[in-house]
């Protein structure tokens, strides 16, 4: 069994606006998933569903075999953590180490096991450097660094970061990526919603593209990006090294750089 299986779930709002539509996928413990589409597309509904933020009008989400159906919003939060792509949507204390510390007293973890948390959180995500600071004394880059730390000091076995790249350096870029493999490498699953192709290209083995509420595409990065009939359905551009591939007569469907130059090289013999 999957740690997360949705089940051909769909949402209608009140107004009676239908978000999503029949999405089914699963993704296993460990696993590192990129959800792309447009905006429009269903996917921030569709993930919050995954920790109970909304419940599937038609379908179910289970989490490691449970239905969220039947836990508060409050409880699917020990087990899947979100981070909004807005921190200012989260953060509300007066500093850093007490916005990791939140959670964590809401879940009554020990003291000793609760401190351990945080220096980790907090080293993983560079925040050991700014404990003492108050969130909203540093800038919107590393206000999303923070909602982060929180999410990973809860220990959640799923979670999911909304546009985590945007208004980041490549410093930043850097940590995501790393974070990524850390995060995985514990036996996380973790479920990022992006415009970023280039991003999703560099660090993704797994897609999911959604297009007007459905599940257009899901599989393999490089596979689902070379189709192009895909990418342009869901109104997403390709990353520059699937264009360049492309444009040079490729076969093969690859996301290595040092492929792509080698087969240039042999190009120009």
């Amino acid at each position: 069994m999957a740690l997360v299986e949705v089940k051909n779930i769909s949402y209608k709002y009140p107004n009676g606006y239908l978000a999503v539509d029949d999405v089914s996928f699963s993704i296993e413990a460990g696993e590192n998933i990129a959800i792309v589409g447009q905006n429009g597309a269903g996917k921030t509904t569709t993930v919050k569903m995954l920790n109970g933020l909304m419940k599937p009008c038609d379908g179910d989400v289970l989490i490691d075999g449970d239905s969220t159906k039947n836990y508060t919003t409050a409880q699917m939060a020990r087990r899947v953590g979100y981070v909004f792509q807005n921190p200012d949507d989260q953060i509300f204390n007066s500093t850093v180490y007490s916005e990791i510390e939140y959670g964590l007293k809401k879940m009554n973890v020990d003291m000793e096991e609760s401190e351990r948390r945080i220096k980790d959180a907090a080293a993983l995500t560079g925040m050991d450097k700014y404990l003492e600071s108050n969130p909203y004394d540093l800038p919107l880059s590393i206000r999303k660094f923070v909602t982060i730390a929180s999410v990973i000091a809860s220990n959640c076995d799923v979670m999911i970061f909304d546009e985590p790249t945007a208004g980041q350096d490549l410093d930043g870029l850097d940590r995501l990526s790393e974070l990524n493999k850390i995060l995985t490498g514990r036996g996380k699953a973790i479920v990022t919603i992006t415009h970023d192709m280039e991003f999703v290209a560099d660090n993704y083995e797994r897609v999911i593209v959604m297009c007007k509420k459905k599940v257009l595409a899901d599989g393999r990065t490089e596979d689902v990006f070379f189709q192009k009939d895909i990418m342009e359905q869901a109104m997403l551009k390709q990353p520059a090294l699937v264009r360049i591939a492309t444009k040079i007569g490729m076969t093969e469907n690859t996301l290595d750089v040092k492929k792509v130059a080698d087969y240039i090289k042999t190009r120009e013999k």
